[in-house]
């Protein structure tokens, strides 16, 4: 009987540094640590590693498209934890603070799968890359990117590099500002600031999703509004800011997550945007009984408070989902407010700002 391959454990050091970056590693951290060429082909063969571009391994074996919350690292590099000065550390403080706030499996997961294809731009290309793009604001901490994301880096004079399977290069913009990422595990890797980020993202969204982006980025503290300006500045210029002007005025600090800010671009489609976000509702004695995501003030004196349901909150929450119900409830019996709420599936089907104007012109 044919004895079964045993693998020898691999250097700690290297581990950890597998940890730090999504479970990433170059070949070239692995040539440090003594794991050489064939050792990698020998793991990858045996399915305990994945090739995913020219120079970088994945050791975590599971595919991306069927990972869990289980297969996510438990000690990834934060976004943005810079090395390289006390300003740019103090520039971090918002990214950090935004990292440690509880998230659900669904949300840690697809962080992880967001911030796994900057990693492999930033490993595939080497020292010289900056994370630019949506690659730059997964590593920064920004929520509402989609997945499956490109990973998106800058060179000097990128058009004389080779090319990376699966890996966009894009041409270093001139003047652009940068902040060194990681921690002691991980190697040198520079991302392109906040605004620089936003300017070369948003433009390439979908108007819902390019809100989303500016709303994370100002709820999370990682830009201020004179940020905010700046980085419109920035994009002015290229292909499809043109009609994107709009989502940076009207970005909001205020809205909670990128399914509100769908919902809420949905409803100025439709001509009907909201009135206030985040509204104080009070119940008959003056007591505080929640926030409406949205609200709109009607001509008849009533109040149309809209809710917007996450829907992996509720699938890991019996408790959440009946909070919410209970909370809705309370609305309903304040008078002069009325209560509509939608999830992840009418934002899908396009249909929040219809119902919304539909409701407003009954």
């Amino acid at each position: 009987m044919a004895s079964m391959r045993t693998f020898a454990q691999l250097p700690d050091a290297l581990t950890w540094t597998a940890e730090a970056q999504e479970g990433l590693l170059s070949a070239h951290q692995c040539d440090l640590h003594g794991v050489g060429s064939s050792r990698r082909s020998r793991l990858v063969q045996a399915g305990r590693w994945r090739a995913v571009t020219r120079g970088v391994v994945d050791t975590i074996p599971t595919d991306p498209f069927r990972r869990t919350a289980e297969d996510v690292p438990v000690r990834p590099a934060l976004p943005l934890v810079v090395r390289d000065s006390a300003a740019a550390r103090a520039r971090s403080r918002a990214a950090r603070a935004a990292a440690h706030r509880p998230r659900s499996d669904t949300d840690r997961l697809f962080d992880h799968l967001r911030r796994r294809a900057a990693w492999i731009g930033l490993l595939a290309h080497g020292p010289g890359a900056i994370a630019v793009g949506t690659s730059a604001l997964a590593l920064h901490g920004v929520e509402g990117l989609a997945w499956p994301a490109i990973p998106e880096v800058a060179l000097d004079r990128a058009g004389r590099r080779p090319h990376r399977p699966g890996v966009r290069l894009r041409q270093f913009d001139d003047g652009m500002t940068v902040v060194g990422f990681g921690d002691p595990r991980t190697a040198e890797a520079r991302v392109a600031t906040m605004g620089w980020a936003l300017a070369q993202a948003v433009p390439e969204q979908p108007p819902a999703r390019g809100l989303a982006l500016l709303d994370s980025a100002l709820q999370l503290g990682l830009v201020d509004a004179r940020g905010l300006e700046v980085a419109h500045d920035q994009a002015r210029g290229r292909r499809g800011v043109a009609s994107r002007h709009v989502l940076w005025e009207v970005a909001d600090a205020r809205a909670q997550s990128p399914l509100e800010s769908f919902g809420r671009w949905q409803c100025i489609e439709a001509g009907v945007p909201p009135d206030v976000l985040q509204l104080p509702v009070s119940g008959r004695d003056g007591s505080l009984l929640g926030l409406g995501d949205m609200a709109w003030r009607q001509t008849s004196g009533r109040t149309l408070v809209v809710e917007m349901d996450g829907r992996d909150w509720h699938e890991s929450s019996t408790d959440g989902g009946r909070r919410d119900r209970d909370r809705d409830n309370a609305f309903a019996a304040v008078p002069g407010v009325d209560v509509l709420r939608f999830d992840v599936r009418h934002v899908r089907d396009g249909v929040v700002g219809r119902r919304v104007r539909t409701f407003l012109r009954r």
